[in-house]
């Protein structure tokens, strides 16, 4: 699936994604990426090919630095308080966040949490190009959308949300109240949860 992925990814000059809950993959730390396809893993009980799973995550970041291609991605606030890892894990995905976001290939907005749009919560999704498709990963697989018919909605879906995202430095200081509570936050295990 990675293989897919990246090759998506090389081909589409112009993607965009929204991704309400958690950190885009293209935007993950090698920890972050760690945790949670070793989740993916564990929930799934597919073979552990975790290492394997996050060279190749690291791999498709390429595509942020060779200046031919442009992503256009909308965070839920929520994705910068989702505990993966924990605040290890997390103050330095809000800082790879942080140095990232003026990118010239990356237009990176926050959707705040309370922030008026006039769209009912949806999922996340993936637009690529050539061929034009949405991609949507599920519990259990992941469903790509190629009919015309059916990607209208999701680029209309797209656009509504993007009216109610911050961006530049509205966005900046959002990542930056989430760098601060992670700095705050307590180091715990998952044993100490319990």
């Amino acid at each position: 699936m990675q293989d897919d992925v990246i090759r998506w990814y090389q081909e589409t000059r112009e993607g965009k994604a929204y991704v309400p809950t958690m950190v885009w993959g293209t935007l993950q730390t090698e920890a972050y990426a760690t945790v949670i396809l070793r989740q993916v893993v564990d929930f799934l009980g597919v073979p552990d090919d975790v290492p394997a799973g996050v060279a190749k995550r690291m791999q498709r970041q390429k595509v942020l630095y060779d200046r031919e291609h442009h992503y256009d991605v909308i965070l839920g606030e929520q994705a910068l308080y989702t505990n993966v890892g924990g605040p290890e894990v997390m103050r330095p995905q809000v800082d790879r966040l942080l140095r990232d976001i003026d990118l010239p290939s990356l237009t990176l907005g926050i959707l705040p949490a309370a922030a008026p749009v006039d769209m009912f919560p949806v999922h996340a999704f993936n637009l690529y190009g050539h061929p034009d498709r949405a991609h949507v990963e599920l519990v259990s697989s992941a469903v790509d959308i190629t009919e015309q018919s059916e990607l209208d909605p999701y680029r209309k879906a797209f656009d509504r949300l993007r009216s109610g995202a911050a961006y530049g430095d509205t966005a900046k200081e959002l990542l930056q109240k989430a760098r601060s509570f992670w700095t705050r936050a307590p180091i715990r295990s998952n044993a100490d949860a319990r």
